[in-house]
């Protein structure tokens, strides 16, 4: 994981490829057992992400295979980045209000993201669906969204302890499944990245493209 913050001149961090995508997030309120308000834990296969802090203050929690477990705290100016692979998790400490930077935009909604829920709910993409899905409306699809919330958290607390008992290859049942669990949905992703591109309009970026779900306005959403 990269942090970076606003005051920084000479950091340096990995640029994103092809198409990106920017929404703008307000992080969950809601809080867990252990009393701290935030998101779920989720990894994601091919996309490097970055969130960059507009308002209020709070703290990234990631799980890596190289880093292990690391936090990094969040206030308005601070970028943090973290590359495929690495399990992430925003908690709230009041306010908090990100920007979402995602490469390859379109993938997330294609499949990439997978929640670190129990092992037995990884078991195959059947399995994973249907406790992944969120339900209902209004009080009731946010109330499904706290107990899926819940449920990563034990998964992820799961993950900590065995990587700090076997170290990295604590982590690889959970990729394993990732990957069962995302390969279906490749048909999706080609058809996502294959309709036409409009290139980006600066002169210095030649040959990036943003597939047309990079190119919509996305209004502020809840969640991570």
């Amino acid at each position: 994981m990269c942090t970076v913050d606003s005051e920084q001149t000479d950091a340096s961090f990995p640029a994103l490829p092809g198409g990106i995508g920017v929404s703008r997030l307000r992080v969950y309120d809601v809080e867990d057992a252990h009393g701290e308000a935030g998101g779920t834990p989720h990894v994601h296969l091919a996309c490097a992400e970055g969130y960059y802090v507009l308002s209020g203050s709070g703290v990234v929690q990631t799980l890596g295979v190289a880093s292990g477990f690391a936090t990094a705290p969040l206030r308005p100016g601070t970028l943090v980045w973290f590359d495929p692979g690495t399990i992430h998790r925003l908690v709230n400490g009041g306010g908090l209000e990100i920007l979402v930077i995602m490469s390859n935009s379109g993938l997330p909604e294609a499949g990439d993201a997978v929640l670190t829920l129990p092992p037995h709910l990884l078991a195959d993409r059947e399995t994973y669906l249907e406790a992944a899905v969120l339900t209902g409306e209004g009080e009731a699809r946010t109330a499904s969204a706290v107990h899926r919330r819940d449920l990563a958290l034990e998964g992820f607390a799961a993950l900590r302890a065995a990587y700090d008992e076997e170290g990295p290859g604590a982590l690889d049942a959970l990729h394993r499944a990732a990957v069962r669990i995302v390969r279906p949905a490749h048909a999706s992703v080609t058809t996502t990245f294959s309709s036409r591109p409009a290139p980006l309009s600066s002169p210095n970026r030649p040959g990036i493209r943003v597939p047309p779900s990079a190119r919509r306005r996305r209004p502020a959403a809840s969640g991570c």
